[in-house]
């Protein structure tokens, strides 16, 4: 309240404390979805098309359900699963709506669509009845890549299999190519690859047959959102579906799409009221079943002025959103992501970029961490050092020519997104100092003259929109706005604080960081705030993990109630104790005076719940508060990365000698948290960059279907990383900017740029392989 009262107690916000979600986690008493087990438990088993594209004739499954232990079997075209279907809406003019049955049974249109449904005692039992289904397929020409005309469409509806498409504009770019300089133009793909979390995809879903309610626990990142869209699929009011998210094993938007096997699993147990069914996705099914992402292709054009300065873009983008519209975020999630951030961190007047979404005989596209921007930044940066290297100029000085600067803020992008940090410039130059640039140099002209190993140098600078609110989050026009989230903390009548926050965890410490916020808005110690999320009996709403905003909404939320809570004890604690001015740290209570506490918040607590005669006039009992945030636009978070990297010419083996990275978190909640989710998405931004790739060959079959063939980076291939921050504070309420995705931008275009620095050709193509380097120095 005053000024004049001594401040108490250390703030919990900026620390790197211990992660409440640690004890369980590391001492194996977490619970993850295949933890759990309920009594009369029975298991699933999917039958999945070998077939990319066929109509199917037949299901016999009548051997398959005399096998003992089999309970049921279910099939497309019983009634209740065809009458429930994923229609992805969008108002968007060019969007032609598809539907997604939940098990196939008119076409298959990407190998490992699930087709039927086993439920046996066990998952042995189940997978062993797989083997007697018989399916009768009449195998149809399939369509793997964009850029082709179907001979048979991926849906009716579609008949070029172009489900979206949309132009972004902004000045006149033809004029600008008339004046510009320098023209150079680029073809560029990006190799598909998925998530790959540590645990699958899994789920248990029982109804109660006297309640007609059902509850789903499943490993999802979007539980509110699971329950709305269950209860209509289901025509169940809401307040008879609920979801539960335990301990989540990693999900990097993979888990934050409602898939097929979801309201199978609830469809199944209504069929078998009172029975929890079970399924856990082996890596197999994920590697060919869950949401893929990033396959796509660039065709860029850019003018720039003899000076460096970026005058003009004109883009053509195609994106392979496979079989089907990702429910509930539509073909659009990444051709829209991908038109609406082609130009990233840099000022540019005039732009055109068409994007598309293509269907094809490929798994769905959805989202994964970073959503099209790794492509993006790939693309831009690719220009950028081309146009340097025409007009004579350093991969430094074309991007110190063109960020978008302080001065500029607030810069509106073409795309007409509002960018709201200007600190790019600061990250680059973190980047060069400490990468040791000047070192490099010299290291890298002594080696010119000798026979070593060339080494290279690559940047990248990005832009990474986070927390978006609901103006900011309005582009795919969904039949929802995903801009807020809402938070409940109540003091309990012992003093203790209990959160129920919307946000979700996959590993990101949210127990944590959320806990940290309510401990310093309400003024108690961090041990004392109990913070539970993912139930949404519990939770009253929250859109979930995806687009890095858990901690700006999610956090913007829990402030704004924790602090509504603290003006509540603090109006009691006057009342009671009879004083103007009250404080409250480390959930003491102190007066002007400030020699020793009025009392604690558990004494303040106990009143409130116990002793209402106690009450103040005009003082309700109890200490609640539900408070919602939406940023309405979000924040932008600035970042820059950079790597010198050797190469052996004899094989085109790439290793990674240093690595950097700056970002922009704007208000940091907890540091290691912050740099471990920095670190972790660097890592994973340079397994696409340089290792995962999911193939199709031309009948629609997935070719590296296991780990054996889908290469991941073991800790053995991810560089030491060099992190440095930039701490400019964000317009919301606790200053913060999201860092979920960030890293993963940057590796695609530091290592491409750093192999063009070291040997002088291009990488246009992703993944860069030894093979493709070797290839390309012949």
């Amino acid at each position: 309240m005053s000024s004049r009262i001594p401040v108490h107690g250390a703030k919990a916000v900026g620390r790197s404390v211990r992660r409440k979600e640690d004890g369980r986690l590391v001492t194996g008493h977490g619970r993850y979805v295949s933890d759990i087990d309920l009594p009369r438990m029975r298991h699933v088993a999917f039958l999945r098309s070998p077939y990319g594209h066929a109509a199917i004739r037949s299901v016999d499954v009548s051997a398959a359900s005399r096998m003992p232990g089999v309970h049921a079997v279910f099939t497309g075209d019983m009634s209740e699963f065809r009458s429930a279907r994923l229609v992805a809406q969008s108002a968007l003019p060019s969007y032609i709506e598809t539907a997604q049955p939940i098990l196939a049974w008119e076409k298959a249109r990407f190998a490992g669509e699930a087709v039927a449904a086993v439920v046996a005692d066990s998952r042995y039992l189940a997978e062993d009845a797989l083997e007697h289904i018989d399916v009768t397929y009449e195998e149809l020409p399939a369509t793997v890549r964009t850029g082709v005309v179907p001979a048979v469409p991926v849906h009716d509806e579609a008949p070029d299999n172009v489900l979206l498409h949309r132009t972004f504009t902004a000045g006149d770019v033809d004029a600008a190519f008339d004046v510009a300089a320098v023209v150079v133009e680029r073809e560029l793909t990006t190799n598909r690859h998925a998530g790959n979390p540590m645990e699958c995809r899994a789920g248990v879903a029982v109804w109660d047959a006297y309640e007609d309610k059902v509850t789903l626990w499943s490993g999802t990142q979007i539980p509110h959102l699971v329950r709305n869209m269950l209860a209509e699929l289901l025509g169940l009011a809401e307040g008879n579906v609920r979801v539960v998210a335990p301990d989540v094993g990693g999900g990097f938007g993979t888990k934050g799409v409602l898939y097929p096997e979801d309201v199978a699993l609830c469809l199944m147990a209504r069929a078998m009221r009172g029975y929890p069914v079970k399924w856990v996705e082996d890596r197999a099914e994920h590697l060919q079943a869950a949401a893929h992402a990033r396959d796509h292709r660039y065709r860029m054009k850019a003018g720039f002025a003899s000076d460096g300065t970026l005058l003009a873009l004109d883009a053509d983008v195609s994106c392979n959103v496979g079989a089907y519209s990702v429910y509930p975020w539509t073909a659009g999630i990444e051709p829209l992501m991908a038109g609406g951030l082609l130009s990233g961190p840099y000022r540019l007047d005039n732009y055109r970029c068409t994007v598309r979404g293509v269907a094809t005989n490929t798994a769905y596209a959805g989202p994964y961490r970073g959503v099209a921007r790794p492509a993006t930044v790939f693309a831009m940066e690719t220009v950028l050092n081309a146009a340097a290297a025409e007009l004579a100029l350093s991969d430094l000085e074309i991007r110190r020519k063109n960020l978008v600067r302080p001065a500029d803020i607030p810069y509106r992008m073409p795309s007409r997104l509002i960018d709201d940090s200007g600190w790019y410039g600061e990250c680059l130059e973190k980047c060069v100092a400490a990468i040791d640039y000047d070192a490099f140099v010299i290291e890298q002209q002594r080696r010119s003259a000798t026979s070593e190993n060339p080494i290279g140098v690559g940047f990248a600078c990005y832009n990474e929109l986070t927390g978006l609110g609901r103006a900011a989050a309005a582009g795919p026009r969904m039949p929802f706005r995903t801009g807020h989230e809402a938070c409940t903390v109540r003091i309990e009548p012992d003093g203790t604080v209990t959160v129920l926050s919307g946000v979700t965890a996959q590993g990101q410490g949210l127990e944590t960081t959320i806990a940290q916020v309510v401990a310093d808005a309400v003024g108690v110690e961090y041990d004392s705030v109990n913070v539970r999320i993912g139930d949404t009996n519990e939770s009253l709403w929250g859109f979930g993990a995806f687009s890095s905003r858990q901690a700006v909404i999610g956090g913007g939320a829990a402030h704004q109630a924790g602090q509504t809570v603290r003006d509540k004890i603090l109006r009691l604690a006057s009342a009671v104790y009879d004083v103007a001015e009250v404080n409250i740290a480390d959930g003491r209570l102190w007066g002007s005076e400030g020699e020793k506490p009025l009392g604690t918040l558990a004494e303040l607590a106990r009143i409130a719940y116990l002793e209402s005669n106690k009450l103040p006039e005009g003082i309700e009992p109890g200490l609640e508060a539900t408070r919602f945030y939406d940023p309405i636009r979000g924040a932008f978070a600035a970042g820059a990365q950079a790597a010198i990297i050797e190469i052996d010419r004899a094989t085109g083996e790439l290793t990674i000698l240093r690595w950097v990275c700056a970002e922009d978190a704007g208000r940091v909640i907890n540091p290691r948290i912050v740099d471990g989710q920095i670190a972790g998405s660097i890592a994973q931004g340079i397994g696409g960059a340089m290792y995962e790739h999911l193939v199709y060959d031309d009948l629609g079959n997935l070719s590296t279907g296991t780990l054996m063939d889908y290469l991941m980076p073991t800790s053995h291939e991810v560089p030491e990383l060099t992190i440095e921050h930039v701490s400019q504070p964000a317009d919301n309420p606790l200053g913060v900017r999201g860092v979920g995705e960030g890293g993963t931008l940057g590796p695609n275009a530091v290592l491409a740029g750093a192999v063009r620095n070291a040997l002088g050709v291009e990488m246009l193509d992703l993944p860069i392989t030894p093979d493709r380097i070797w290839e390309a120095l012949q």
